[in-house]
């Protein structure tokens, strides 16, 4: 169960990567969006995003007691559900999958505010509920440049 856990919490090895794995993958499953975007409905990025949220808590909990740490930085889960949920409802453009990205990066790395607040909780929710967070502020600002220039 431990290996297990350990394959989804660093989403197979890529929060092992010696230099920023939680950006990489961010921008990994900015791609894995674009790329299904074209055969998957809005919704089902917000029900994957919630179904990998309970995975993720699951599984960073184990993770992090195995590691003895409270928020590894190998543990990238939460990055990939915080970049769906700054994804979710754009129109399927590079472009402002890009615009998302970087404000989640922004939010997840600064961690203003409520981010910090969520971060601060011990335990895998703390770990995934601070992406969660920056993801959905993610969501509203590149959600506001979209209605306001588009």
């Amino acid at each position: 169960m431990r290996k297990l856990a350990e394959i989804f919490a660093t989403v197979v090895y890529i929060g092992r990567l010696p230099l920023a794995p939680g950006t990489w993958c961010s921008f990994i499953s900015l791609g894995a969006w674009y790329m299904l975007r074209f055969w998957m409905a809005d919704n089902f990025f917000l029900y994957g995003s919630l179904v990998l949220f309970f995975v993720g808590v699951a599984v960073s909990t184990i993770h992090a007691e195995t590691l003895g740490e409270d928020d590894p930085s190998e543990i990238v889960i939460d990055e990939w559900v915080g970049q769906w949920l700054a994804l979710w409802m754009l129109p399927h453009s590079f472009l402002w999958g890009l615009v998302a990205f970087v404000f989640f990066r922004i939010f997840d790395i600064f961690k203003p505010g409520p981010v910090q607040t969520m971060g601060d909780i011990k335990s895998g929710v703390g770990i995934m509920m601070d992406d969660v967070v920056a993801g959905i502020l993610s969501l509203f600002v590149t959600q506001s440049l979209v209605y306001f220039m588009g």
